[in-house]
């Protein structure tokens, strides 16, 4: 099963997945492996609750880990210069450009919040963020998801605006302007590994 740990650092929200699997071991491990990957090892009678405190509390190591490893998984050289991907890239991040700050101007007087500038990226770590002084920065590759996974993405980032966190207030204000967004920020989980190009 996969979960999100949210971890804020520097104004710059990470969602890290990770995976938990249950076990007849006696206490909880925690493994990031080349790429990314993170694996938390637990008992089976332990809480998910007291996952989640386990994960808060190691959350600074967890995102130190996953940031060193993350690019180390092995690389795809036969497509890193087909000319054929850099077109489609080139596309879809030119499509990003124009396509995205239209919905960010759509959702805004609906989320409030004032945002500085729009960017967008290939992230590695993640499908948006919003910086402490508004820099609203998005995944080109949110381009190949279904329009309204985008659609969550930004209004969760406009949220951040006003709530530079994961709060209960956070989420109420994500839901008022966007009541299914479970939907889609589980689509994200389970499907957001397959947005490439290659």
């Amino acid at each position: 099963m996969n979960n999100i740990l949210s971890v804020d650092k520097n104004g710059v929200t990470y969602h890290l997945s990770y995976t938990i699997i249950r076990s007849s071991r006696k206490s909880i491990g925690i493994e990031v492996k080349p790429g990314g990957e993170i694996i938390v090892r637990a008992p089976r009678f332990i809480s998910s609750s007291r996952i989640e405190q386990v994960l808060d509390k190691k959350a600074e190591w967890i995102l130190k880990r996953y940031l060193k490893l993350k690019d180390s998984s092995v690389k795809s050289p036969d497509n890193k210069n087909d000319p054929r991907i850099t077109a489609l890239t080139k596309r879809y991040r030119d499509a990003a450009t124009e396509y995205i700050p239209k919905r960010v101007a759509y959702y805004q007087p609906y989320t409030g919040g004032t945002y500085s500038r729009i960017t967008i990226r290939d992230q590695k770590t993640r499908w948006g963020s919003c910086s402490s002084n508004g820099t609203l920065s998005f995944n080109f590759r949110l381009m190949l998801a279904p329009p309204r996974v985008l659609d969550y993405v930004v209004v969760h980032e406009l949220c951040h605006l006003t709530y530079m966190n994961h709060s209960k207030e956070f989420w109420q204000a994500v839901e008022r302007v966007m009541p299914d967004y479970r939907i889609y920020r589980d689509w994200l989980k389970q499907h957001g590994n397959t947005l490439t190009i290659n």
